[in-house]
């Protein structure tokens, strides 16, 4: 029976007092499972998947529930993007640039080496021509993306021993995800893939020399700062750090139009959630950081010349051999240049005097 239908043998009196409106109200049950790479404990990315479940079952008047898991309970952290791939899972919450190996324009969906802001990300993402270039890459993996949190500009990590020059970075063994360990091994580092959980005893033990996680919230519960006093800022690799929600092609698809805009509402609204987490709360951390001890240093000027370098020079050297990747970076650095010139003048400018005054 069609709506109207409905409408016309039960008025819209007795449809209304179902507790629901219509079109939702029409919709059959849906039930799917949510994969996150992030675990538990890091609650301002694991949270942002819950939320996003949350305002599914609310929009939807508890029709459609999504059940979110954490690292292991269904497939390892960095097994998502196969896991919706193959439909083990209908969707996934990750972030694309931990499955570079795979294909180097994944890194462009989260960050890459002086790329762009969140602000920025969020731009070419959602008015630019980012989502719609990242979707066609995605499809290829039966895929359909949606933007999920960031974390906002990232620190650079923490160290054992002070990185006073270039030539301090040469040997150092770093735990480094994502796509920035390309460009530290250009500037002589040996970058290390360690997971979250096993970073702290590395540092304690000399395994490694420094790691990066994300910014004060985080790190401090793992309590880096026990191990290696110095922290770094800035985290040139991630000027913002985007996750993603990956759906199943053939799963989104089977979804009714209305709702494929209650998911598009509640990635919105959960991506807009994680940015606010990290900004309100790394300021209370970071200073909490620094009373117990922590050293603030700033990477220096020959190290961060270099960085940007090299990383100007890889992107150059993708661009010859990986189309995907010349394809979409094209794009993307015009849309920074763009970004950044604006930025010059405007938030740049206002953010420096700011930050000079004594608030």
């Amino acid at each position: 029976m069609d709506r109207r239908s409905v409408i016309r043998h039960a008025g819209i009196a007795g449809v209304l007092a179902a507790g629901v409106a219509p079109a939702v109200h029409a919709q059959a049950a849906i039930r799917w499972r949510l994969a996150s790479s992030f675990p538990k404990s890091v609650d301002a990315l694991f949270g942002t998947a819950e939320a996003f479940a949350a305002h599914m079952k609310a929009m939807s008047g508890g029709k459609f529930e999504i059940s979110v898991h954490a690292p292991g309970e269904l497939m390892p952290p960095l097994g998502v993007v196969d896991g919706v791939q193959q439909g083990t899972v209908e969707m996934g919450h990750t972030a694309p640039y931990y499955y570079f190996g795979k294909n180097e324009c994944f890194a462009l969906g989260t960050a890459i080496p002086f790329g762009l802001n969140s602000r920025q990300m969020t731009a070419w993402m959602y008015d630019g021509n980012g989502m719609k270039l990242m979707r066609e890459f995605y499809a290829k993996y039966n895929i359909v993306s949606f933007p999920a949190g960031n974390t906002g500009s990232q620190m650079g990590g923490w160290f054992r021993k002070e990185i006073k020059s270039l030539a301090d970075v040469k040997g150092l063994k770093m735990r480094i995800g994502g796509f920035g360990g390309k460009v530290l091994e250009r500037l002589g580092a040996v970058p290390q893939n360690i997971p979250g959980g096993e970073i702290y005893q590395a540092l304690e033990k000399g395994t490694i020399d420094a790691a990066e996680w994300i910014a004060p919230y985080d790190d401090q519960k793992l309590g880096f700062n026990k191990v290696a006093p110095y922290y770094y800022y800035p985290g040139w690799w991630e000027g913002s750090a985007q996750a993603d929600f990956f759906i199943n092609t053939k799963a989104y698809e089977a979804l009714s139009p209305e709702y494929k805009a209650m998911v598009e509402t509640a990635a919105s609204s959960a991506h807009v959630l994680m940015q606010a987490r990290y900004d309100a709360r790394n300021p209370a951390a970071l200073k909490q950081l620094v009373g117990a001890g922590t050293k603030l240093r700033a990477f220096s000027r020959d190290v961060m010349n270099e960085a940007f370098k090299q990383s100007m020079a890889l992107y150059s050297e993708l661009s010859g051999k990986n189309e995907d990747w010349k394809k979409i970076y094209a794009d993307y650095s015009k849309f920074r240049a763009d970004q950044n010139l604006w930025f010059r003048f405007t938030e740049g400018t206002f953010d420096r005097f700011m930050q000079e005054q004594k608030l």
